[in-house]
């Protein structure tokens, strides 16, 4: 008998079909350590599998991609569920991956932790960017949902704590696929046209799934771009969610936030009411000190009798005038004794006062002062000045001291 040949194509058509009508393999879960991931631009996520004995390559298509809630990585444990079969051209066995969870933890946790780091490394949490809350809100925007037990304690508590406040109630979806893109554009819709002095974001508790809208990065991003402060209230105490780091202040629930929201008006009227009595005290002591101050004017002289305070200041006056001229005679009196006194030394100094008592002053005929008989020659002229009058002589004959 002669043995019938088959292309290769034919074979690994045979294997896929056999694998394919395995029941076991066509819906198997199998634990392992990515390794080799690599997401492709066609938005398919290729693999492999491996644990301590072998490895098995995966792929997971662009459609059940998009459920993932977390983003695979190398060396991340996980659980891959799907169909084992053939990839005939290439004639490998591969698991084509409907379906991937983390091992040990739940993807969302995963999920959470990846966005936290993420949007932590961005900045999304930084202190310096939180925006202070308006002490005296004038309108409050609540975005959740309409039919939720949240909103109605914060309504309740906003009208108990400061009824002056408006409240705009901005109805959206608080969980599933659509809340999200409906948070994001109830955000967005306030800041654009300013509709509020101040946004509660949130819902009242659930599980991690409920919640999960609050930890999506497009309502992450919305509240971190807001130019209205936001307040994060979601679910209760224990609960956190990546809004709640990125908002500019996190209530431990919803009726906390209220509270946070705005000032309480009892305590409000008990500060007004101490101001007041500090305003009375403070008034009543200026008229106090004002009387006083008008008690002591009327007892004043100048009040009692104006005549005797114009001549009492007439008498000062005059006193003043009084000492002014004193002290102007004094003064006059001891500059004339100081001119007299050096009026005297410069008459005792001048040459003329020493010719009164018989002496001369001889000076050639340019004018200056004989000192020496060296000075002049016999038959020059020189004049010599007495006490009352001047003499022209001429020198017939000169003499020095020790000489003829």
């Amino acid at each position: 008998m002669e043995q019938k040949i088959f292309s290769i194509t034919q074979i690994n058509e045979y294997i896929r079909t056999k694998m394919d009508a395995d029941p076991l393999l066509s819906g198997v879960a199998v634990r392992g350590e990515i390794s080799n991931y690599k997401l492709y631009p066609s938005g398919h996520h290729y693999f492999t599998l491996k644990d301590e004995g072998g490895a098995l390559k995966c792929v997971m298509f662009k459609g059940n991609a998009m459920r993932l809630r977390f983003r695979p990585d190398n060396g991340m444990k996980v659980i891959a569920m799907g169909k084992i079969s053939v990839f005939p051209r290439d004639g490998a066995y591969q698991l084509y991956c409907s379906n991937l969870t983390v091992d040990g933890i739940g993807d969302l946790h995963v999920a959470f932790e990846q966005l936290k780091a993420k949007l932590g490394e961005e900045g999304l949490f930084d202190p310096a960017h939180k925006k202070p809350l308006p002490k005296y809100p004038g309108v409050i925007g609540i975005i959740t949902s309409s039919a939720g037990a949240a909103v109605h304690d914060m309504l309740r508590i906003l009208r108990k704590r400061y009824p002056l406040t408006q409240v705009r109630l901005f109805p959206v979806r608080v969980q599933g696929v659509e809340a999200p893109p409906e948070i994001v554009g109830a955000i967005r819709y306030a800041n654009r046209h300013k509709l509020a002095d101040l946004l509660i974001v949130g819902r009242g508790g659930g599980s991690i799934e409920d919640l999960w809208a609050f930890n999506d990065e497009r309502v992450a991003r919305a509240i971190y771009d807001s130019q209205i402060p936001v307040i994060s209230a979601v679910g209760h105490e224990p609960d956190v969610t990546i809004s709640d780091f990125v908002a500019d202040l996190r209530a431990a629930t919803p009726s906390n936030a209220a509270e946070l929201g705005v000032p309480d008006q009892d305590a409000l009227r008990q500060v007004l009411d101490a101001h007041t009595q500090s305003m009375s005290l403070a008034l009543s002591r200026q008229i106090k000190a004002g009387r006083l101050h008008l008690r002591t004017l009327s007892q004043s002289p100048a009040l009692k009798s104006p005549t005797a305070y114009l001549h009492q200041r007439r008498q000062t006056l005059q006193l003043l005038q009084n000492r002014l001229v004193s002290a102007q005679t004094q003064t006059i009196e001891r500059k004339k004794r100081r001119f007299v006194e050096q009026t005297a030394k410069l008459d005792a100094m001048s040459p003329l006062k020493v010719l009164t008592r018989g002496y001369a002053m001889a000076q050639t005929a340019d004018g200056k002062v004989l000192k020496s008989v060296s000075q002049v020659d016999s038959g020059e002229t020189i004049n010599v000045s007495l006490s009352d009058g001047a003499l022209c002589a001429t020198v017939t004959e000169k003499k020095e001291n020790g000489h003829e």
